[in-house]
């Protein structure tokens, strides 16, 4: 690899040294940990949102992204929940009447709160052996795809979206990812389940990826490379969890009600 591309791994590999073993503590501990860290880090994704996307009221985005999180996560998946985000929703619309972004200022309410605190509902639903399982697709697939990416390169994945991603880092993300789950499976002792989660395994990585695509569509459309400068390395939060909030809903709805009925 380039040396510009290996400075950036090891940014990269240094900020989840710090950052791995925290997210760990936290989803070990459980609760209030779990929560407060998510707040956080959703407190600072909504910063970034404000701030990357054009508008006028950035401190009244800011809060109300933060304020629906919040809901989210104290009231869960309910009802309460839900009419509260149409109510945001709507604030947020008729507020940014005037926007040049509307559509992207609206978006930041259900895309923040829904997919930071599907992590937190998912963490009640299974607890930590589960959901830290989920946190391991998604950084092997991120490793995967930037390790793979950068050495076999090859063929664009989707060129006008992203350059820098290739199929050859999409496969050798998503092959490290059911890697990891084997291996995971097999230190918590339920080899006999390995192919079934090892498939389930496969289509988080794949839904990930395409969180990581949306990010990059959005940032085209606004014309910046990160989100912030927050996290060395990685860029923002943003760039850091996009794929983790895009793939939560779906693995959250997976284990509530799909793999509940089977």
């Amino acid at each position: 690899m380039e040396k510009t591309k290996l400075m950036s791994l090891f940014k990269r590999t240094l900020s989840a040294l710090v950052l791995i073993p925290l997210i760990i503590f936290c989803l070990y501990a459980g609760y209030p940990f779990i929560q407060i860290f998510a707040l956080v880090f959703g407190s600072m994704l909504a910063w970034e949102w404000s701030h990357m996307v054009p508008n006028s009221r950035g401190a009244f985005y800011s809060t109300l992204y933060t304020v629906t999180l919040g809901v989210a996560i104290l009231t869960g998946f309910s009802p309460i929940f839900w009419l509260f985000l149409f109510c945001a929703i709507i604030l947020s619309w008729f507020k940014a009447s005037k926007e040049y972004r509307r559509n992207l200022l609206v978006l930041g309410v259900p895309y923040i709160s829904i997919g930071i605190g599907s992590i937190v509902w998912l963490y009640e639903l299974v607890g930590f052996f589960v959901t830290f399982w989920f946190f391991l697709i998604v950084w092997a697939m991120d490793t995967g795809g930037y390790v793979f990416g950068c050495t076999i390169k090859g063929p664009k994945l989707a060129p006008k979206v992203s350059p820098n991603k290739t199929w050859a880092g999409l496969i050798g993300g998503v092959a490290l990812a059911v890697g990891a789950t084997a291996v995971f499976i097999y230190f918590v002792g339920a080899s006999n389940h390995l192919l079934y989660y090892g498939m389930i395994a496969a289509v988080v990585a794949i839904i990930s990826q395409i969180g990581d695509l949306v990010e990059s569509y959005i940032k085209r459309s606004l014309n910046i490379k990160d989100s912030s400068n927050l996290i060395p390395g990685h860029g923002g939060v943003f760039d850091r969890v996009d794929g983790l909030i895009f793939a939560a809903p779906f693995v959250f709805v997976l284990f509530a009600y799909v793999l509940f009925l089977i």
